[in-house]
């Protein structure tokens, strides 16, 4: 697996390199790490990128920062994993409107890198993961990052993907069940939502990067904000 760590700080890509080398030796998974010092010279390997996993990303770098980095990555390669490292915890919903998948502080890496990685280790095997289900078009079996969001209506639930529907006579807290662990949230009693593709959640709506707008109830709300902000690793 291909780990890129991009800093104009020798030293911090030195003492960030460290870390994940100890926390490779732990696992059973190998990686290869590559290094970058800007982020014009990253964007432009383009060899590079499309065999990469993981982004940890500086903010704070000269001539082009990181931020502004994340969004050609993003565009160009929007499966990449990347990780905002920073020094200041102001650029926390910055980090949110590029689609990072996690955001680190600098003084803090010895104790949160590890569950980082967990965490995105897991992301990248979910990829993978497949799920079974007798729908009323028949059986299918979906990747489970392509389910959007699963909807009841009436007596049935209808499984919104990225290329079509289906629907299945089953309840709703049975597939909140059986896709327990797969990054949903019951963000309301009628609604299951795959947090890889949440936008946003503010004023008590949950708004999906398609437009897609869900209410989510009061006494639901403070609970649904935590378990994104989970996913996202801010918390």
């Amino acid at each position: 697996m291909e780990i890129i760590l991009c800093d104009d700080s020798e030293m911090d890509r030195k003492h960030l390199r460290n870390l994940l080398e100890e926390y490779k030796n732990k696992q059973e998974e190998k990686f290869n790490f590559i290094e970058f010092s800007s982020g014009q010279e990253l964007c432009s390997a383009k060899e590079v990128l499309a065999n990469c996993a993981i982004v940890f990303l500086d903010i704070n770098m000269e001539k082009q920062d990181g931020l502004k980095t994340a969004i050609q990555l993003k565009t160009l390669y929007p499966e990449i994993l990347i990780v905002l490292v920073t020094a200041y915890m102001g650029y926390v919903l910055e980090g949110y409107k590029v689609k990072a998948s996690r955001f680190l502080l600098k003084d803090d890496l010895e104790h949160t890198l590890g569950e980082c990685m967990d965490s995105l280790l897991e992301e990248l095997h979910r990829k993978n993961r497949y799920v079974d289900f007798s729908f009323v078009e028949g059986e299918r079996r979906l990747p489970v990052d392509d389910i959007l969001y699963i909807e009841t209506a009436k007596h049935k639930n209808i499984f919104y993907t990225k290329k079509q529907t289906y629907t299945i006579y089953k309840k709703l807290d049975e597939l909140e069940r059986e896709l327990e662990g797969a990054g949903f949230v019951r963000a309301h009693q009628s609604f299951l939502v795959n947090m890889r593709y949440i936008d946003k959640i503010s004023s008590y709506v949950l708004r999906l990067i398609t437009g897609k707008e869900i209410s989510v109830p009061k006494a639901r709300y403070q609970e649904v904000k935590r378990s994104f902000a989970l996913y996202k690793g801010a918390v």
